[in-house]
C-alpha cells in the first residue's frame, strides 16, 4: 500500500477532520483513507450538456415539464 502526506493543512480542516472520525468512530488516518476512497472512486460523468441536464432535471428527478406543441416551420427563402 502506498502513502501520503498531506503539508500546509488547514488547523480548521484538521480539526474537522478529528471531530468527523470521532463521530464515526474511526481514526484520523481511517477517516482520511474513506473521505479519498469516495472522492476518487467516482467515475467522470459525461461531458455531453444534454446528458448532464436529464440527469439534475429530468422525470426521475422530480422535474416534468409540459413541452408546448411546435408549429410547422416556415418555408425556407428562396434565392432564385
Amino acid at each position: 500500500m502506498a502513502s501520503i502526506t498531506i503539508r500546509n493543512l488547514d488547523d480548521g480542516v484538521k480539526s474537522r477532520l478529528r471531530v468527523r472520525a470521532a463521530g464515526n468512530g474511526r481514526s484520523m488516518e481511517e477517516e482520511a483513507r474513506l473521505i479519498l476512497r469516495h472522492a476518487v472512486g467516482r467515475k467522470l460523468g459525461s461531458n455531453n450538456l444534454a446528458n448532464i441536464i436529464r440527469a439534475h432535471f429530468g422525470p426521475s428527478n422530480g422535474v416534468d415539464l409540459e413541452l408546448p406543441p411546435r408549429d410547422a416551420g416556415r418555408e425556407p427563402p428562396s434565392f432564385d
